[in-house]
């Protein structure tokens, strides 16, 4: 039986080459459009981007594909609370090894990913403070996380499935998510020049990988696609707090 649609199943299948197809059309695109907003300022196509990553499973698949994803009952209520809390013990580590190697530098990942935060800092005091703090955290921990898990831990992981198996369909959506995340931190937008990073990329490409692991162990153990996106919102949520509250 088929996992897509009945207008589309006899042109696509979940395959490796589908899943490459995935990455591609929306790993550059979405590369691109965050590049630019970093120039520019505007993130309103980010969100864009975001939002279609959210519609495009429920738009392909039928029931029993959605199913096969992770878009299902969890298996195990529990560890959707340890995920949350596990993403944001991740994204703790992530800051305090930003902390020590760069302190605030700009080769520090938040605080340079802190200048897409177009807040008015001088009015970021007492209960102004929390309204925006909490807008971002809730705008964090929805589009991207719902996205991007949808897109990767789902669609992109499950293409790759049955000629890899688990663990390395794995390893290709989380290097896929870690190289895309070079457009948030790695290749910056400084005083009107274009830079690159290059060790301070590495090492942020490469907690971006663990931290997709990471994103995938909780799909696993809570038997849900909600397991990996509960412990992404975590991880935002965290960095939110940690850029308006230590950075900003």
């Amino acid at each position: 039986m088929n996992d897509f649609r009945y207008s589309i199943n006899r042109y696509l299948k979940f395959s490796w080459q589908f899943g490459v197809a995935l990455i591609l059309v929306f790993g550059v695109s979405r590369f691109f459009i965050v590049l630019e907003a970093n120039k520019t300022g505007n993130y309103n196509f980010t969100s864009i981007i975001f939002l279609v990553m959210w519609l495009t499973p429920f738009i392909l698949l039928n029931k029993q594909g959605k199913k096969l994803i992770g878009i299902k009952k969890p298996g195990n209520y529990t560890w959707l609370f340890y995920s949350f809390l596990m993403g944001m013990v991740a994204c703790t580590i992530v800051y305090l090894i930003g902390q020590s190697l760069y302190g605030s530098s700009i080769s520090n990942w938040f605080e340079y990913i802190s200048n897409s935060y177009t807040v008015p800092i001088e009015e970021l005091q007492g209960r102004t403070k929390i309204t925006y703090f909490l807008i971002l955290a809730v705008v964090g921990m929805t589009f991207s996380p719902i996205g991007e898990e949808l897109l990767y831990r789902g669609l992109i992981h499950q293409s790759f499935v049955h000629r890899f198996g688990e663990t390395t369909a794995s390893n290709i959506d989380s290097l896929a998510f870690a190289i895309v995340h070079l457009a948030h931190f790695g290749i910056i937008y400084i005083v009107g020049n274009w830079e690159i990073l290059y060790i301070p990329a590495l090492l942020w490409m490469i907690l971006m990988f663990l931290v997709s692991k990471l994103f995938f162990i909780c799909k696993s153990k809570s038997d849900s696609i909600y397991g990996a996106i509960l412990c992404h919102s975590g991880f935002n949520f965290a960095m939110t707090y940690f850029i308006f509250y230590h950075i900003l």
